[in-house]
This record gives C-alpha cells, structure tokens and sequence, in this order.
C-alpha cells in the first residue's frame, strides 16, 4: 500500500525559511553558506528559524550554486586498528564543527591500485579536499598524484608528527624518571609516517639521558605482532645486560607484548616495565593497566580539517602521559 501522502509534512525550504525570519532567500543562503558580513542579529533570526522550522540543507543543490559540496573526502587505510577509526571518528566531529560533511573511502595501503580507486571514489563525491588517515610513504605519494585537483592533508603530519614524537619521549622520560636506563623500543612499521615520529621522539629523549636503546624491534601495530616479538624480548630479559623497560608504539602492541611475556613467565611491570601509545578505552582495563601516551585526537582532526577548506585552527594540544600499573610496581 502505498504511504498516506496527507501524512508526509512537506519539505521546508528556503523561502519558508525567509518569509519566517523576515529577510530574503539570498540573505537566508548566505547565512547557511557561512558568508561574512550578515549581521550577529539578522543570523541569529535565519538560525532560529531554521530550527523552528526543521529545515535542512540539500548539499547537492546547494553544490550548484557555490560550486562547492561543502564535502571532505577522507581516504583510510588499516581502519581496523584503533588509531585510525579514532582519527576518522575525530575528523566526522571536526568536519562537522566547520558545517562541513566527510565521505570516506577504504584502501589497502599494500595496493596502489586500491589507493588509486578510493581517491577516485571519493572524487567523483566532489569533494573539496581529501584528508588522508594512517598514512604510509607511499600512500601519501598516491593520493597526492591522483587527487592532483584538490588539497590533500594527512592526518599527523606537521604539528601532528611532533605531537607524536614528543609523546613518545614523554614516555621514555617516565621510566627514565623510576631508573630504567636500560630501554628497549617496540617501534611500528617502519613506513608509516607516525611510526616514524614516535620512533623520533623515542631516539631524541634517549639522546637527551645520554642512552642508546637496549633493543628495537618493530610491528605491524596488532596485538598479535607484539605477541611475536615477546620470545625475543624475554630472551633479551635474560641476559645481564638486558632491557628493563620497553616502550611500545601503540596500546595494542604493548597488549600483545605484556601477554606474551606473561606466557614467558615475565612479570610486569615487576622484571619489566612497558609503556604504550594512543590511550585506547580499553588501555586501563589491561593487566596491568597500561601506562601510556594520549593525544589531542580532536584538536589534530580540527587542524586538518581547516588546513583543507584553507581556514586558521589552533594547533591541537600537547600529548598527556597517563601512569598506570604497567611501569609502576605496587
């Protein structure tokens, strides 16, 4: 049965919107296009009536008139892992602070063909620009060539990158600070671009102590990659001059490290301390709770997202330490 026509409200427009505030279509439209120059009192009317009224933007109408979509493509790779699900979730809440919407493409970052298809999905979207999420070498070269028409932004590079190495050294600091000069780096894959700042800030603050690292290994961020290199670890443990503190990458690493070494036979934080990075919102309910690293993940998207549509934003906020049990014995 087809639906009751009488029952479906009709649509509101933006004459409706005019004729209730008082003032012109154009004036309606240059208010909801975040035009300068409207009046606080004549903006806050249109805004008013826009609520009252339930009324509700057609982006692609509006597309034909402003000759932009108001859309920002966002093109991700290992979204499965909680750093760039966190990164994505952070730029739909930026995006939309600005009145802006995202249209986000999945890529396997071992694929130059895949980058290449989801650049070319979220262009045909017509987007205004393109913020890249979970960044490798290549996959910045990718899409920087295929999306050669747009701005293109990666998420953590720039202020970001020094967020993240000033994390990381603020972690070898910590258990420098309890006595560990012997410490040992769990670094991420060596071609992502945050990989590569952590293992920066990591390198500078051993520097600034007068210390080489004990050890370093490297993983693919998963749990189970810190799992792996756990042998290794408890084996380095053993020897008189082993590490005595690890600083891993990522939370989900530091997870699969601590239990591996648990398996071992290792205690931690007692035989080892492990710090980790990214402050997920399941870090405080390992065990041990894991001290780690929390960044500004807002304040980064915000700073991409105006970086895009060529807008000023404040730099996001410096990284936190968060103590918990697993460099802290009770």
């Amino acid at each position: 049965m087809a639906p009751d026509a009488a029952a479906t409200p009709p649509r509101v427009g933006v004459r409706d919107v005019a004729r209730a505030a008082g003032v012109s279509p154009q004036t309606v439209s240059r208010v909801l296009n975040g035009y300068a120059g409207i009046r606080d009192d004549t903006r806050a009317r249109v805004l008013e009536a826009v609520a009252a009224l339930g009324y509700r933007m057609n982006n692609a109408a509006r597309a034909l008139g402003t000759r932009t979509t108001r859309t920002l493509g966002v093109v991700a790779t290992n979204a499965a892992l909680y750093g760039p699900s966190a990164g994505i979730a952070a730029l739909e809440t930026a995006a939309r602070e600005r009145g802006r919407w995202i249209a986000t493409a999945y890529a396997d970052a071992d694929d130059t063909g895949s980058v290449q298809a989801a650049v070319e999905h979220v262009l045909s979207q017509g987007v205004d620009g393109i913020v890249l999420v979970a960044a490798h070498t290549r996959t910045r070269d990718v899409v920087a060539a295929a999306a050669s028409t747009v701005p293109v932004v990666v998420l953590h590079e720039g202020v970001g990158a020094e967020r993240q190495a000033q994390g990381a050294a603020l972690a070898v600091r910590h258990v420098r600070a309890l006595g560990h000069v012997r410490i040992a780096e769990l670094a991420g894959p060596a071609d992502w671009t945050e990989a590569a700042a952590r293992s920066r800030g990591v390198a500078a603050a051993l520097s600034e102590a007068g210390l080489a690292p004990a050890a370093r290994w490297h993983g693919d961020w998963s749990a189970a990659s810190g799992a792996a290199v756990a042998t290794t670890a408890a084996a380095a443990l053993a020897t008189a001059g082993g590490p005595t503190a690890i600083v891993a990458a990522n939370d989900q690493m530091a997870l699969g490290l601590i239990a591996g070494l648990r398996g071992a036979g290792v205690d931690v934080p007692r035989d080892v301390g492990i710090t980790g990075f990214d402050d997920n919102p399941d870090a405080a309910y390992y065990r041990p709770a894991l001290t780690t690293v929390r960044l500004d993940l807002v304040g980064e998207a915000r700073r991409a997202v105006a970086a895009v549509v060529g807008e000023d934003a404040p730099d996001p906020g410096a990284p936190e330490l968060v103590v918990r049990a697993s460099t802290i014995s009770s």
